[in-house]
C-alpha cells in the first residue's frame, strides 16, 4: 500500500507541475479577454499577479511532492 501511495504522490506532483506550466501558457491568451470585461479594468495588475501566483504555487507544490518522493521519509519531521 505504501509503494502505491508514494507512486501516486509522484504522479500527483507531476500533474501539479504540468498544471502550473499550463497556467503560465494560458495567461497571455486569457488576459486580452479579461481586459474586455469592464469590471476588471481597474484591477488588471492584481488579476495578473493572482494568475502568476497560482502558477507558481502549483509548480512549487508539485516540486515539493517530487522532492519528498525522491528524498524518502527518512528526513527530520518524517511521519
Amino acid at each position: 500500500m505504501t509503494q502505491r501511495k508514494t507512486t501516486l504522490q509522484l504522479l500527483w506532483g507531476t500533474v501539479l507541475i504540468l498544471a502550473g506550466i499550463g497556467v503560465f501558457y494560458r495567461i497571455p491568451q486569457v488576459m486580452p479577454r479579461i481586459r474586455r470585461i469592464h469590471q476588471f479594468a481597474g484591477i488588471l495588475p492584481f488579476v495578473s499577479f493572482c494568475f502568476y501566483l497560482l502558477g507558481v504555487l502549483l509548480i512549487g507544490g508539485g516540486l515539493q511532492r517530487i522532492f519528498r518522493y525522491f528524498r524518502g521519509s527518512s528526513g527530520p519531521g518524517a511521519k
